[in-house]
């Protein structure tokens, strides 16, 4: 990876020698996250999950925190000891070669931080000063249905400094052969999920929005987010869906 690349990943690209800012990351177990008794609806939820188009949707970077092993994390729960608001992610999965028809068979990893903004596998370090290095917390790999269709229970994600919050992704085809790395972006506004989630301080989102990159600010999303963003319904208090279709050629 160039530095430019790594640089973007951070949502540092065009900020020439400035250093690094201190990154936090996430951490594992199947406990159930906890939630408020906010019952505030997500008014701001995206565009449709579907891409307008039958084309393939954007490449990004994986890093700097990619899943280091992600054969071993074949799971649709990726809590692990993590806290926060209940989040689910239901991610299709369609291929261009066939007309967007649904790609089953499909292997999906997916990885974001925890609501701190840590990620886990990673730490201990100026990029990520909590050390998580020895956990899997907030990863998993699930293989497509026959809708292309993977699930996975989480928590909702946190920030970092440079990032709108995001979700990574790394899809392959059924033999393994990389198809595609990309990143799904959150709807924004005073009515979103994402503002609903960070002034839930009961549940542990301490930080709010203060020196929150936004995704027309942030170096990854700042170019656009049409095939990226995601759909995003629910409560503090009854937990969170999102709804994304990713595209890829196989």
């Amino acid at each position: 990876m160039d530095r430019k690349e790594f640089l973007r990943g951070l949502g540092l690209v065009g900020l020439g020698t400035l250093t690094i800012p201190v990154i936090k990351a996430c951490n594992s177990s199947d406990d159930s996250p906890s939630s408020s008794s906010n019952s505030t609806q997500a008014t701001d939820t995206g565009v449709s999950s579907s891409n307008s188009s039958c084309s393939v949707t954007a490449t990004e970077t994986a890093g700097p925190f990619p899943t280091k092993t992600p054969g071993s994390l074949v799971t649709s729960n990726i809590v692990s000891d993590r806290t926060g608001v209940a989040f689910s992610i239901n991610i299709y999965i369609k291929n261009t070669k066939a007309n967007c028809a649904t790609l089953e068979g499909a292997i999906v990893d997916i990885w974001h931080c925890d609501k701190d903004g840590y990620y886990s596998e990673y730490g201990g370090t100026s990029m990520q000063s909590a050390d998580f290095t020895s956990v899997h917390f907030l990863r998993g790999r699930q293989t497509t249905d026959a809708s292309g269709l993977v699930k996975f229970k989480s928590i909702f994600p946190g920030w970092y400094s440079g990032r709108a919050t995001h979700i990574h992704v790394h899809i392959y085809n059924a033999l393994g052969t990389s198809l595609l790395v990309t990143q799904i972006a959150f709807p924004e506004g005073s009515g979103s999920a994402v503002a609903l989630v960070n002034a839930s301080s009961a549940n542990g989102y301490t930080k709010g929005l203060s020196g929150y990159t936004y995704n027309s600010a942030d170096n990854v999303f700042s170019d656009g987010v049409s095939n990226e963003m995601s759909t995003v319904t629910g409560s503090v208090s009854d937990g969170f869906v999102l709804t994304h279709t990713i595209n890829v050629a196989s």
